[in-house]
């Protein structure tokens, strides 16, 4: 069965329509309005129309990952990059075009998608952890994404990285965007690795470029790599003692770093609690297009009549 998905972000609004085989076959990006509803909600819009037009399929079944969360109560999403705080995407969607949509959480469908013919296939828990820009996860088990309270996904990125880490290496509580301290988000997301530089080494540099410049060999750079992984490794710590999964699966720009699972696995070994045994780490198999993939997944499933995101509304919005 052909199926569509929607993948939203602060910059794009990208479009997938997959085979019967989970294989991207089209895809298309148009830029995300930030600024108002309406634009956004035009622009997204746009790309279901296109989807369904390039499918030839009126009821296509897409699904819609949304950064943030959706209210299982209400259906009011909160997110910071995207102008949908207190809206109904679901319904502004359906008052459009007609039909409903499946929407649910980007970072829970990444792991979703990652859970079902993914890196980690067959097993009963999995984290898929995002490490972009931001910082950010999702949660599947034995199969199912479970119902939250609040719609929330797995905000690691705002859990507060442990005071022994700041101490250790001289860090200062950096300030959030969420309007806290300390978030782990600061430290070890794609920006948190660009600040970590800037506070070491006394000028600016990208993520990219300390990535690039520790492959030449250079100490400084290298030794930058070396604390991120150290605090990274307290991230991943911090899911394994909250939700003890089997695996957690990497994703995100940063994951791309050569050599990462042998970067991160030794700090984490160090780390864990007593005797326990750390989960295992792996890299997205499906890449950029996993949380897309899983999203489509599920709205097949809706479509279908059954759901394994537990708690889907009668409406069909995930949370």
């Amino acid at each position: 069965m052909t199926s569509g998905a929607i993948d939203l972000g602060g910059t794009k609004i990208e479009a997938r329509l997959f085979d019967g085989a989970m294989t991207t076959v089209e895809m298309r990006r148009v830029p995300t309005p930030v600024e108002e509803f309406d634009s956004f909600m035009t622009a997204l819009a746009g790309q279901v129309g296109w989807l369904i037009e390039r499918a030839d399929a009126p009821h296509l079944p897409i699904g819609i990952g949304l950064p943030g969360l959706i209210d299982p109560d209400t259906g009011l999403s909160f997110a910071s990059n995207v102008p949908i705080s207190g809206r109904n995407v679901r319904a502004a969607l359906a008052e459009r075009l007609g039909r409903d949509f499946v929407l649910g959480n980007d970072c829970m469908s990444f792991a979703y998608s990652e859970a079902h013919g993914g890196a980690a296939d067959g097993e009963a828990g999995v984290v898929g952890l995002i490490l972009g820009t931001g910082l950010g996860a999702g949660f599947c088990l034995d199969g199912r994404v479970p119902r939250r309270r609040n719609g929330l996904a797995v905000e690691i990125g705002h859990v507060g990285m442990p005071a022994r880490a700041l101490s250790r290496f001289g860090l200062p509580e950096w300030r959030c965007g969420c309007g806290k301290s300390g978030c782990m988000e600061r430290y070890v997301s794609g920006s948190g690795l660009a600040a970590l530089a800037a506070h070491r080494l006394g000028r600016p540099a990208t993520a990219l470029e300390i990535v690039e410049r520790a492959g030449a060999g250079e100490a400084a750079a290298e030794a930058v790599l070396t604390l991120w992984a150290e605090l990274t490794a307290e991230c991943l710590l911090t899911l394994q003692l909250v939700l003890d999964p089997d695996c957690i699966v990497l994703g995100g720009g940063l994951s791309k770093m050569p050599d990462i699972l042998a970067r991160l696995e030794p700090p984490l070994a160090g780390l864990v609690l007593g005797r326990t045994r750390p989960p295992a780490l792996r890299l997205a198999r499906h890449g950029d297009s996993s949380g897309a993939r899983g999203m489509a997944l599920l709205a097949r499933e809706a479509q279908g009549g059954f759901s394994n995101f537990a708690g889907l509304s009668e409406g069909g919005s995930l949370a």
